[in-house]
């Protein structure tokens, strides 16, 4: 009976543990911090912009492959950029370097909505 209470014990510590790390949260990133493949996506996309902020968010994410369950770290990217007509933009890219989106700040995206 002793051991099902710590096997108990254990599962809720790490149900616990993977329901707050999911929800992942941003934090301020320099730029000599962003992994190279990312500062390519970013800067390629900001059509001569002046990169203002750059934020990193690292959340864990539910994958099912077959018959398992399981959990995989997903860390995206997300710069803030003023272009040169003044026009704001969101550039989100995957860490290996993949453009996941880039948001208007008028609220219209571009076509492109590569996933995570």
């Amino acid at each position: 009976m002793e051991k099902k209470s710590v096997v108990s014990a254990i599962l809720s510590t790490a149900m616990v543990f993977a329901t707050s790390a999911f929800a992942g949260e941003m934090e301020r990133v320099r730029w000599a911090d962003v992994p190279p493949a990312v500062q390519k996506t970013i800067t390629d996309n900001a059509g001569g912009g002046k990169i203002e902020e750059i934020e990193k968010e690292t959340s864990i994410q539910k994958v099912r492959v077959l018959h398992f369950d399981g959990t995989k770290t997903v860390t995206v990217y997300e710069a803030e950029v003023e272009k040169p007509d003044g026009k704001e933009i969101e550039i989100k890219v995957r860490d290996d370097g993949k453009l996941i989106k880039i948001q208007h700040h008028s609220g219209i995206s571009n076509p492109y909505t590569g996933g995570v």
